[in-house]
């Protein structure tokens, strides 16, 4: 018998601010924000069939980084234009580093350094 795994559901990500977190990832990504029936601190964002789940802890685990955020755990989400997603970043003051293989991606990190790769589709 073996295991079969038929859908990848949500991914947790563990926050330090809920408040800069939910600017982050509902007003500059632009996720819509869901329902969660959890008690303890976080919210939860749907993208498609997908969920990020954020969990408010004050002492998130902090981790070193690679120079290359691609190099390192990461999300990656399609966006439609990739000048698009940069010019919005830049716009909410979000550092950004563009991908190093040349293909139209990038990378940016939510107020807890956790790394978002959007590229184009």
């Amino acid at each position: 018998m073996v295991m079969q795994l038929t859908q990848f559901l949500h991914a947790a990500i563990v926050v330090s601010d809920l408040e800069k977190s939910e600017q982050f990832y509902g007003t500059v990504l632009g996720l819509k924000k869901i329902d969660r029936v959890l008690k303890f601190p976080g919210a939860w964002y749907e993208i498609g069939s997908f969920q990020i789940h954020l969990i408010a802890d004050s002492a998130p685990v902090s981790e070193t980084f690679a120079e290359k955020w691609g190099r390192n755990r990461h999300l990656a989400f399609s966006v439609e234009n990739i000048e698009t997603a940069k010019a919005t970043l830049i716009q909410a003051g979000c550092e950004i580093q563009m991908s190093a293989s040349g293909r139209p991606a990038l990378f940016v990190k939510d107020p807890d350094g956790n790394i978002i790769e959007l590229g184009e589709a």
